[in-house]
């Protein structure tokens, strides 16, 4: 019994000493497939031997991930690891209820194509880049976020994985002999003929035919699909900054994926649902560092002073604009008020500076009442007329201003 005992706690401590997959994939247990995708292929391009030459610890990370994968990604698999842990997977694989395992590069090369490698292997075609545009708000590009955006694009078909067989099964076209090409010889003339090449008809120029097409891409190999990435907008981003997203183009067994090319947008201005998307600096206009804003006044307010407005910026801090009374602004007078514009990418600042910010230019627009009371109008009129009288100026009178309308000359052949 004592024996049996510690033969269990040997076990235990083995089962033990192998990292959980979960946690290898940064995963919780509940995971969706999408997310158990999601993970791999990120972590797989960041421990891949070829961007980390030389370093063991990272080529063992690699194909730990490429275990993990493989198992969670496996339904029954999962189950049984679940219950049983690295112990059950252990027995499973030993009782050859497992497939063949691939090799790390093969999986690799099932999410991105080519050889398992990254870039130009040995003449390996790369697939076309592609590029997008994410519309994100101002309070973004100022305040910076982690967010994530999703597209849709080709993949390659994980129930086949890019064979297109249901069976696994590919046979070699026997009329082209797999070149996907076939030689044709066309008549034009008697005696005259001319050699064309096409696409062969049997296997639609794929130089491969499918008994069994696999019931989810119909043989194509390839599926459309949505696929979710992280974003990060760092503090002061310029309109248009482009992000690379390293082999997440369009997929195909049959070439390396391209890279995926966002270009980020500001988008057009709107209130939203919580507090910090209801700021005044929503509405905010950015000009490179600088951000602008329309302050409207009223005609008292802009005539005698004496006022105070706090505007919200976009990370909710307040900038107070005032006037004294006696105080005039004139209207469309901008004010430039010192370093409350938008921060400076730290890629565009020299020496790692502390966070410099543009102006906030200010533009004071002056509203006048399109009605009065009637005891009000004739207050104010009483109140220029005074000083009118006492030392007002009519302007068409000083400016020379005519009264009467100006002859023009008549036609005529003026000389030069």
């Amino acid at each position: 019994m004592l024996l049996r005992i510690a033969l269990l706690l040997c076990l235990a401590l083995l089962v033990l000493g192998a990292e959980d997959y979960y946690k290898l994939l940064g995963l919780k247990k509940n995971a969706s497939d999408r997310e158990i995708k999601k993970a791999y292929k990120n972590l797989s391009k960041k421990f891949h031997p070829d961007k980390n030459p030389g370093d063991d610890t990272a080529g063992k990370k690699f194909i730990a991930v490429a275990e993990a994968y493989e198992v969670l990604s496996d339904e029954e698999q999962r189950k049984i690891y679940d219950q049983y842990g690295h112990e059950g997977i252990k027995q499973h694989k030993q009782g050859g209820g497992q497939r063949q395992q691939h090799d790390p590069f093969d999986l690799f090369s099932r999410f991105f194509g080519g050889s398992g490698h990254f870039g130009h292997q040995g003449g390996e075609r790369r697939g076309p880049n592609m590029e997008v545009r994410v519309a994100i708000p101002l309070r973004d590009f100022y305040n910076g976020r982690k967010t994530e955006f999703t597209i849709e694009k080709q993949a390659v078909c994980s129930a086949c994985e890019g064979s297109g067989s249901s069976d696994g099964h590919v046979d070699t076209c026997d009329k082209c002999s797999g070149r996907g090409i076939v030689i044709q010889r066309q008549q034009l003339a008697p005696g005259l003929f001319q050699q064309v090449q096409m696409h062969c008809d049997k296997c639609g120029g794929k130089g491969k035919t499918i008994k069994h097409p696999c019931p989810v891409c119909q043989g194509s190999r390839v599926v459309r699909e949505s696929e979710t990435h992280d974003l990060e907008i760092e503090k002061g981003m310029p309109v248009g900054v482009r992000i690379t997203y390293e082999n997440e183009a369009d997929e195909s067994p049959d070439y390396v994926a391209g890279d995926l090319v966002v270009h980020l947008t500001e988008s057009d201005a709107s209130l939203g649902q919580q507090d910090h998307e209801r700021t005044d600096g929503t509405f905010f206009r950015r000009r490179g560092k600088d951000l602008f804003w329309r302050e409207v006044l009223s005609l008292r307010e802009a005539w005698m002073g004496d006022w105070t407005r706090n505007i919200t910026h976009l990370d909710g801090h307040i900038v107070q604009l005032s006037r004294k009374r006696g105080e005039v602004v004139q209207p469309n007078l901008v004010e430039i008020v010192k370093e409350e514009g938008m921060p400076v990418w730290h890629q565009q600042l020299e020496n790692n500076e502390h966070d410099v910010y543009g102006d906030l230019h200010v533009e004071y627009v002056v509203v006048l009442p399109d009605m009065m009371e009637k005891s009000m109008e004739k207050d104010f009129w009483a109140t220029w007329e005074k000083y009118r009288k006492k030392g007002g100026v009519r302007l068409d009178e000083s400016l020379g201003r005519p009264k009467e309308r100006i002859q023009m000359p008549k036609e005529g052949h003026d000389e030069l």
